[in-house]
């Protein structure tokens, strides 16, 4: 959880820092790629190989996306003192904040716990289930497949427009 504070927290203050004004008065944003980078995003074949590399773990991705509007999508592969390594794919748009979508994959043997009573609702899959968590930030649909714990979360100002279906849909899209 503090982790998930952490990244929230680092990419607000990019995004916050984007914004400077020129001695004409008008706005000059500096790209929200170079700030990404920065904090160690990459694309996502980048990323991909990385963490493939790190856990000898193919990494299998589902085939949809939220259909909201993204700018921009980067990867990364987090390498944390052995039992927070996790993959992560962030899909932003640059004009509306509120578009904005993540999936973390975490080995199995470190996935995270959760106490039922934080779980809101247990969901039925092609192949397994899921759990949905609904908090301040957004929902989360937490499943497994393989040998990964996937967590798709969307933020909070879009649930209207991906709701709970359009998540189990993309947990779902895997061949």
């Amino acid at each position: 959880m503090m982790k998930k504070f952490s990244l929230i927290f680092t990419l607000s203050l990019c995004l916050i820092s984007f914004g400077a004004v020129n001695a004409e008065g008008q706005d000059e944003r500096e790209p929200l790629e170079n700030g990404l980078i920065e904090i160690g995003y990459k694309t996502v074949e980048e990323a991909v190989n990385e963490c493939e590399n790190l856990f000898n773990e193919d990494i299998v991705l589902p085939y949809k996306i939220p259909p909201v509007q993204f700018t921009h999508y980067f990867g990364r592969c987090n390498k944390d003192f052995g039992i927070n390594n996790d993959f992560e794919i962030e899909f932003f748009n640059e004009n509306t904040p509120e578009n904005h979508y993540t999936l973390r994959l975490r080995p199995k043997k470190q996935a995270i716990s959760f106490k039922s009573r934080h779980i809101d609702k247990t969901i039925k899959l092609d192949k397994g289930r899921a759990f949905l968590i609904k908090n301040r930030m957004g929902n989360v649909l937490v499943f497994e497949k393989e040998n990964w714990q996937y967590i798709l979360s969307i933020d909070k100002r879009v649930s209207e427009q991906v709701p709970l279906e359009v998540l189990v849909d993309i947990a779902n899209s895997f061949r």
